[in-house]
């Protein structure tokens, strides 16, 4: 997703205490930076933040890691938590904004972090067949993943996407993992706790359905 360069981005990440601007000296120690020895969810592409901010404050016994690669993006990410918290007259405890490329995630995440769950909401399609390879659910990706998945955790997919979500049900049983759950129409699913995100609900709006599924290690 294109945005546009916000100059007050950087400052106010910058001045922002859990905004990570060396994220690899956390590998292996993320528990240290949240203080406490709670579940950690990671959600990579988090973009405007307004999925991974709505999820820490339902669970503030659980601690999320936020993570894009465009510093624009996490700008308006880290308003977008700090208005959803203060909405609910709530502290920003739970969560850590690192801005890093995914391909290289293995560098600030590592098999001691223990991620109990993992979150890919609408990420790039590349859709032209030499590209497939830099998608976030590509096989050697999803190899990297289970570097750092505890044995019980699970990925939640979602995408607006068909070509990207049919390969990607591959790319899952090829990678080893099992689909425990599967629609390709999630509002009009049994899914009851879905947070609909903002590429979400513009996907919706158009008339496009919500493609999801669940695997698990």
């Amino acid at each position: 997703m294109r945005i546009r360069k916000k100059k007050w981005a950087e400052p106010e990440l910058n001045a922002c205490r859990y905004y990570i601007q060396e994220p690899t000296a956390f590998r292996g120690r993320w528990k240290e930076f949240f203080g406490n020895d709670h579940p950690i969810e990671l959600e990579i592409g988090c973009g405007k933040c307004t999925f991974i901010a709505e999820k820490a404050k339902r669970n503030p016994d659980i601690n999320y890691i936020a993570v894009d690669i465009k510093n624009d993006m996490l700008g308006v990410g880290r308003r977008n938590i700090e208005r959803i918290f203060a909405q609910a007259q709530m502290p920003v405890r739970n969560i850590a904004l690192v801005r890093f490329n995914v391909e290289e995630l293995d560098k600030i995440i590592a098999p001691e972090d223990g991620i109990a769950v993992m979150y890919i909401n609408f990420c790039n399609p590349w859709p032209r067949l030499k590209h497939n390879k830099r998608r976030l659910t590509y096989p050697r990706k999803l190899t990297m993943y289970r570097d750092f998945l505890t044995s019980d955790a699970v990925i939640y997919f979602k995408t607006d996407d068909d070509g990207l979500f049919e390969d990607s049900v591959g790319y899952f049983e090829e990678a080893k993992y099992r689909i425990r759950y599967i629609t390709r129409d999630l509002h009009h699913s049994d899914v009851t706790d879905n947070i609909v995100t903002e590429h979400e609900q513009m996907f919706t709006d158009e008339g496009i359905p919500i493609k999801y599924l669940e695997a698990t290690v």
